[in-house]
């Protein structure tokens, strides 16, 4: 696969606060595992930011709509490193339903006396729109705020051909 990070294990999430793909609280924190055992996509937002809307959101949903019957699992999250009061959980259901996305979306805040959420922790991420690969064998294989959509899924289909 052409897509290529630094190819180390996939953190598990700790995110605690979830909704399912019809918009009700999970009682319990997601895992990756609960995306399957394929590819995992996880796509990182944050409500008030134009590029998660602009570009993020719009990559995620072409994405969903090629791959999402093609064994790879995906969950949004928004990740809580700023604007704490706009930002808020009730936005989870807003944007699942905007972007017409059966997928779980988490709500990561930063735990007290951090400043980041634990996935920009975890994943090193840089902020949002926020795009993170986990292949087969859970080792991270993209993590970057762009993604080719088109490259992504030709890559997927090569691998599923071999």
């Amino acid at each position: 696969m052409s897509f290529t990070e630094s190819r180390r294990t996939a953190p598990e999430l700790r995110v605690n606060a979830w909704i399912d793909a019809d918009g009700q609280r999970l009682d319990s924190p997601l895992r990756l595992a609960d995306l399957g055992a394929g590819y995992r996509i996880i796509y990182c937002f944050q409500h008030w930011c134009p590029g998660c809307h602009s570009h993020g959101f719009p990559t995620l949903r072409l994405l969903y709509d090629k791959l999402k019957d093609k064994g790879v699992g995906f969950a949004v999250i928004q990740t809580v490193f700023e604007g704490a009061d706009t930002n808020t959980f009730d936005k989870l259901r807003v944007n699942q339903q905007k972007y017409a996305l059966s997928i779980p979306f988490g709500h990561d805040l930063p735990a007290d006396g951090k400043q980041s959420p634990s996935f920009m922790e975890d994943y090193r991420s840089g902020g949002t729109p926020w795009f993170t690969v986990i292949d087969a064998a859970g080792k991270v294989v993209h993590a970057d705020f762009q993604l080719d959509a088109a490259q992504l899924i030709r890559a997927l289909d090569t691998d599923r051909a071999d």
